[in-house]
Parts: C-alpha cells; structure tokens; sequence
C-alpha cells in the first residue's frame, strides 16, 4: 500500500505469514526509533530476546550498540534499528533464500519510508544481503558504499565482539573506528535537493 505510515506497516507486518518462520516466532520485530532517522542500522535476525520483546538489540549486544552510539553523541532514540528478517529462525539458523525474499519487501518499504541518509550493516551477512555479493566484513568495513542513493557503512556485529576477543580486542577498536567514520558522515551536508535548487536565484 503506498501513502502509509510507518506505524501503519509495523501494524499490517506484526501478522504477517508470508514464509514459514511466523510459525514459530513469539511476534514480529519489526523494527524500533526515529521514523525520521538519517541513520539505520541493520542486522540479520532477531535472537531469543528480541523475539520475546519484539524489539531489535534489546540484549548484550544491544548495550554495547549503545555504548557505542554515546561515544559519538547519537542518543539511540535518533536512530532506527531493525533487522533484514523480521522473525527468529529457529535455533538462530542463517534464513533461508525464500524467507529472505518474503521479507524484503517489509525492509524495502522501511527504508523508503524512514529515508536514512546512512545505513550501518553490521555483520556479514547483512552487508551482504545490502550489497548483493559476497564480502567479508574485514575486507570492506569502515568504508563508504553508496546504494540506492545512500551511504552504506559495514562493520562489525556487536554480537561478534562479545563472542570473539570482547572490548579489548583489536575489533573493537576498528569498531569504534568505524562509529567515528559514521559520524563523519552524519555531518557532512547532503546534496540540495532539486526543489531547493529550483529555489535559488
């Protein structure tokens, strides 16, 4: 449906059984923050937590994604974050391509209707799913991608610190690296757009 809210599509996207992962789910997690964001991060999935809550990056990982967000002065509630996958796979498996192509169209709106200046993918696989090939996240992290008018920003998933090296590793380091790239392109000012060009004498 064109013309409709973001509230309005959370509240269609909450029944949704377009795959089969709405038969195990607790609810959708839709997505959470600023409906007028410049900046969205995306992840892959919802875990346990965030399937019982319906919100995205409500546990640990969440903490250090705030953590994170206040050392570059963003409070996470000028932020919109959400996942790829709108439901949990069971045992937290890697969704499926036909699971992957139900939900892209809740994302593809998403994006349209928040319009973020930058999207944060973090992780592989959500980098991947943006971008559309194959990349690992150290080869191509803290750069600028630009897609669909955007500027998309890999990095790490805050979930890989924890369960990797944890926050005296050099990830994290490059992940705070990759937040300091982040806000730099926050403050860049973005093109006129057409109508205020026309407007210029």
């Amino acid at each position: 449906m064109s013309g409709r809210t973001l509230e309005e599509a959370a509240r269609e996207a909450a029944t949704c059984t377009r795959c089969r992962l709405a038969q195990g789910r607790t609810q959708v997690v839709y997505g959470v923050g600023n409906p007028d964001a410049e900046l969205m991060f995306l992840g892959e999935a919802p875990g346990y937590h965030e399937d019982r809550q319906g919100e995205p990056f409500v546990g640990a990982a969440g903490q250090l994604l705030n953590r994170l967000l206040a050392e570059i002065g963003i409070p996470r509630e000028d932020v919109y974050i959400n996942n790829v996958i709108m439901c949990r796979p069971p045992n937290n498996r890697d969704p499926f391509d036909d699971e992957l192509e139900a939900c892209r169209p809740w994302l593809d709106e998403r994006i349209r209707l928040i319009d973020p200046r930058v999207i944060v993918t973090l992780g592989n696989w959500a980098t991947r799913y943006v971008l559309g090939r194959q990349v690992s996240i150290s080869r191509v992290r803290g750069q600028r991608f630009t897609w669909n008018g955007r500027t998309v920003i890999p990095t790490f998933h805050p979930a890989a610190i924890l369960h990797g090296g944890g926050e005296a590793s050099s990830q994290m380091t490059a992940l705070r690296a990759d937040f300091q790239e982040i806000r730099r392109a926050l403050a860049e000012a973005p093109p006129p757009a057409p109508q205020e060009q026309l407007g210029r004498a």
